[in-house]
């Protein structure tokens, strides 16, 4: 596999200096224009090559400001791989290239960082939930008064911060299973905490399985050993699987009380909450305590059992950080949530609105619909990437109105609610008609929820640029 030519010449950062490296796939999300920064500001001769014109990627080119680096834009040449060093590769670009087969070695933001980074490393994979859960453990750190960094997959390049490293300051990296594809066999991903979040299909216009897809979550744990910890979740059959093959001792977290080493939710008096019968001290590294303490208290700021059970797995990888369970369920109880997840963002005429555009797969919608009391009108569908509805499909009778946008995920989506008697306005290819519309349908009291269990192509560049373009278009309808 082109993935695994390895750049093992790269034993400090000096190494850089005069070497010819070519960055594949510029983008918008920041590692094509961070790596490119890095090497360049490293002594290195940088070439830029992305299929995307320069019209689309100029926030990235002005952002790059007046280095000297060469682009290539609108297309590929084989001769800018060939001739490279080092070959950087956005993750999103498929492994099977006659461009990468010609590289002599092929790294990412990713793997450069892992390579010099000082830090220990908390890692966090999954289908949903990764980027709760990761940003959860990194305000956890912060507000117990640890300088933790946070990077990865929630766009934010670990190479933008790697100067600021050190062992006493732990790095959080949220990790798709497209950056830990590009880490196979090169040895540098050992995590001191590996999480693994919900699995659910996935990506499956890009792998040919299940299997094969959750077999790159797996590399999460393959180089992890006994003085690790690997956080599995025990209500589902895979991370019951991930347990059996991980090296590293094993942390359960899960909806009902379990005999295991972790954590649970538990319903008392005052609602629910989340208990640990594993607990650290700074002092001791391996005390456990009498009883079951608290880690997520019963009143969060997130809505919905889904959340809660992210912070649970949190909650869990900061006790195996070796923060105090006090200090953990006070930090989970503030956390504010990150954008694009259940995201509440507005609130006129007596109508809350969410927007949840990170949730691009169906499974996704149903969780946020089991998230809430009140009426929900919602904002769903999209471009379709080979998944399937029809294990969900009831979850849609949950919202009170449906306002449909338009592709082709839609269209598999729409004859599952007519086969329920469920109605629907739009398709709607406009974005601004679909919320007014919501906006005209909805009543004081209810919720309006962007979540659309689709991917994002076709009307939008991908599910940020179409959460930041839903709350644009609402506010300011609503403050027109």
């Amino acid at each position: 596999m082109s993935g695994s030519k390895n750049c093992d010449f790269l034993h400090s950062i000096t190494d850089i200096q005069g070497l010819k490296v070519t960055v594949m796939g510029l983008g918008l999300n920041g590692g094509g224009l961070e790596s490119a920064k890095f090497f360049y500001d490293h002594g290195a001769q940088v070439t830029v090559t992305d299929l995307q014109n320069e019209t689309v990627l100029q926030p990235s080119i002005e952002a790059l400001g007046d280095r000297r680096i060469r682009y290539v834009l609108g297309k590929h040449e084989i001769e800018d791989f060939a001739n490279a060093d080092i070959v950087i590769k956005n993750p999103a670009v498929r492994r099977a290239s006659i461009y990468l087969d010609a590289a002599k070695c092929i790294e990412t933001d990713i793997s450069i960082f892992l390579r010099f980074s000082a830090s220990p490393l908390v890692a966090v994979t999954g289908t949903k939930g990764k980027s709760t859960t990761a940003s959860a453990i990194h305000y956890g750190f912060v507000q117990s008064g640890v300088e933790a960094l946070l990077g990865g997959n929630i766009t934010i390049s670990p190479l933008s911060f790697l100067e600021k490293t050190s062992p006493e300051r732990p790095v959080v990296l949220e990790l798709s299973s497209w950056q830990l594809a590009d880490m196979r066999g090169k040895g540098v991903l050992k995590p001191k905490v590996a999480v693994i979040t919900a699995i659910m299909p996935d990506h499956m216009n890009y792998y040919k399985s299940m299997e094969e897809y959750v077999a790159d979550k797996r590399l999460i744990y393959k180089d992890q050993d006994s003085d690790d910890y690997t956080v599995c979740d025990n209500d589902s059959d895979w991370g019951k699987s991930f347990a059996l093959e991980s090296s590293a001792q094993i942390l359960w977290y899960g909806a009902s009380e379990h005999k295991k080493l972790g954590a649970w939710l538990e319903k008392t008096e005052g609602g629910v909450h989340g208990v640990s019968n594993f607990g650290l001290s700074f002092q001791k590294e391996s005390e456990l305590q009498a009883g079951p303490s608290e880690i997520v208290p019963c009143r969060i700021r997130l809505p919905g059992p889904p959340m809660k059970k992210n912070l649970l797995a949190a909650g869990l990888a900061l006790q195996a950080s070796g923060l105090p369970a006090d200090k953990i369920a006070a930090a989970m109880g503030t956390f504010p949530g990150i954008e694009h997840r259940l995201e509440w963002f507005a609130e006129a005429n007596g109508i809350k609105w969410y927007n949840d555009s990170a949730a691009t797969v169906p499974q996704a919608v149903a969780a946020a619909l089991d998230s809430f009391d009140a009426p929900i009108t919602l904002i769903t569908g999209g471009t379709d990437k080979n998944l399937d509805f029809e294990p969900v499909k009831t979850a849609y009778k949950k919202a009170n109105r449906i306002i449909l946008l338009s592709g082709t995920g839609t269209d598999k989506l729409m004859p599952l609610l007519a086969e329920q008697d469920l109605r629907w306005h739009g398709p709607y290819d406009d974005l601004s008609q679909a919320v007014q519309k919501a906006i005209d349908v909805s009543h004081p009291g209810s919720v309006i929820l962007l979540s659309p269990g689709c991917a994002s192509f076709g009307m939008f560049l991908n599910e940020f640029d179409r959460g930041k373009k839903f709350k644009d278009c609402v506010l300011q309808l609503i403050h027109q």
